[in-house]
């Protein structure tokens, strides 16, 4: 049988979920991917049925039984709030899938891959965004990340819905003039905002396109339209808003510590956003180092679990080392 099992890792995603079977020395016995993971869409145990194939898959082929799993690490999208930690842990707990369960949100692996110890900031922007920070005693700092209703602004769903706030009001007279009454309905291959509206409404383009709106608005905004720029401008000062409370929180805004940047939006590097996060975390949090993840997500949940077995650095080292 060879290595023993540690920890079953589990990032999943609102389009698609990795887990990774970990070996007690740090080696990745087996990995498997599949579709996303959406609880309140389908409900709790749903969702976790979408994920025991995938476990079946790594136990397959890493030749080992679900019964040498020591402990469940799992970072999963759609659990925004400790309520709903709970209720997945409990979940989890039932389906025995390890000895030990732990549920955290997905922010956190994106977090945890990024640092070399679980201490520090990250800013989440892909479709939505999201902030979690966390220090080696144990102590987090969260946000809600429900969206509007938390006082959330920006992510790719809500940028896209603003660009096209604005291009309306542009092409109708009710707002300022702004190119993106042009470049918006441009990419669908449409002449107008009007037209746009329209295929958005009766469904000829699917809602779930909105999200290609995003990269139109940061290139508009790379043009030198005004509008286009203040809302770059705006996620800029949202995504330190979030950095640096979280810091705060943490008593780590006085200290060097990592703010942790990744998703989509973040992690295309437009110049302007990022020049407008690092002048203002200059002021803000002038000590904070910023980086932008590359690893994937599961590192960060199989880091969280060995952590909580409390494995030695050598062995968190060798995992990392297969994932760079």
């Amino acid at each position: 049988m060879g290595v023993n099992v540690s920890v079953l890792a589990i990032d999943a995603g609102n389009s698609k979920t990795d887990v990774a079977l970990i070996g007690e020395d740090g080696t990745v016995l087996a990995t498997a991917r599949g579709g996303g993971f959406q609880p309140p869409v389908v409900g709790v145990e749903a969702a976790l049925d979408v994920l025991a194939p995938l476990l079946g898959q790594a136990l397959a082929r890493s030749g080992r039984s679900v019964d040498g799993v020591e402990h469940v690490s799992a970072c999963l999208a759609n659990v925004d709030l400790p309520v709903e930690e709970a209720e997945l842990t409990e979940a989890l707990v039932r389906r025995e899938w390890g000895r030990t369960v732990e549920v955290r949100n997905d922010t956190f692996a994106i977090l945890r891959a990024g640092v070399d110890e679980p201490r520090g900031v990250a800013v989440v922007c892909g479709a939505g965004i999201n902030c979690v920070g966390m220090v080696p005693d144990g102590r987090t700092a969260r946000f809600p990340a429900i969206g509007r209703i938390s006082g959330d602004w920006g992510g790719g769903s809500g940028l896209a819905e603003e660009a096209m706030w604005f291009a309306s009001r542009a092409e109708d007279g009710r707002g300022e003039p702004t190119e993106l009454a042009r470049t918006l309905p441009a990419h669908f291959g449409l002449d107008s905002m009007y037209a746009l509206i329209e295929a958005l409404h009766l469904g000829r383009v699917g809602f779930e396109r909105r999200h290609e709106l995003t990269p139109v608005l940061f290139a508009t905004a790379a043009a030198g339209d005004p509008v286009a720029g203040a809302l770059v401008d705006r996620l800029a000062e949202e995504v330190v808003v979030m950095a640096s409370v979280a810091l705060g929180r943490l008593d780590l805004l006085d200290e060097e510590a990592p703010v942790v940047l990744g998703g989509s939006v973040l992690a295309a590097r437009h110049p302007r956003l990022d020049g407008g996060i690092a002048e203002l975390l200059a002021v803000r949090a002038p000590k904070a180092v910023v980086r932008v993840v590359t690893e994937p997500p599961v590192l960060g949940a199989a880091l969280l679990g060995l952590d909580h077995m409390g494995a030695a650095a050598g062995v968190r080292e060798r995992l990392r080392a297969q994932y760079s």
